[in-house]
């Protein structure tokens, strides 16, 4: 990759909007990959996770824990601090894909009766950071030079 494709990754001319984003998201997937991946905030670390995964089919399921868990934690990371938006916000809407058809569908829309509604809503902000990039006060901005001095 190219100094410039890898520049036009980054940048972005989005205000702050984003900024609110990445952050409240960035903290929510941090916290629930590290229930997946180290049994944090009461989650059931990597081979709680992997058995719970297996038994709905997701198969095989460590490596499944593990992909879901680190795209949650490391992604959510990268949202907080800005790096990477555009990336980690398209690995994170996919894994928001896969537990909403995967796992919620079939309960419907709301979330009391495990529904998809809250899946959905990290999916969108996803998409929205996919589009607008990291904003201001991100890394993104910095690198690519497009933070204003």
């Amino acid at each position: 990759m190219n100094t410039t494709t890898f520049k036009n990754l980054l940048v972005t001319r989005a205000g702050w909007g984003p900024l609110a984003l990445r952050l409240a998201v960035g903290i929510i997937f941090v916290a629930h990959g590290a229930q997946k991946l180290f049994g944090w905030f009461g989650g059931h670390g990597l081979e709680g996770t992997a058995g719970w995964m297996a038994s709905i089919g997701l198969e095989p399921g460590l490596p499944m824990a593990l992909l879901a868990g680190s795209a949650e934690f490391f992604g959510g990371l990268a949202l907080i601090i800005g790096l990477l938006v555009r990336p980690a916000a398209v690995t994170l809407a996919f894994t928001m894909l896969v537990a909403i058809f995967a796992v919620h569908w079939s309960n419907g829309l709301f979330m009391a009766d495990n529904g998809y509604e809250f899946a959905l809503s990290l999916f969108a902000i996803s998409l929205a950071l996919v589009s607008s990039g990291g904003g201001k006060a991100s890394l993104d901005d910095y690198l690519s030079g497009s933070a204003e001095a």
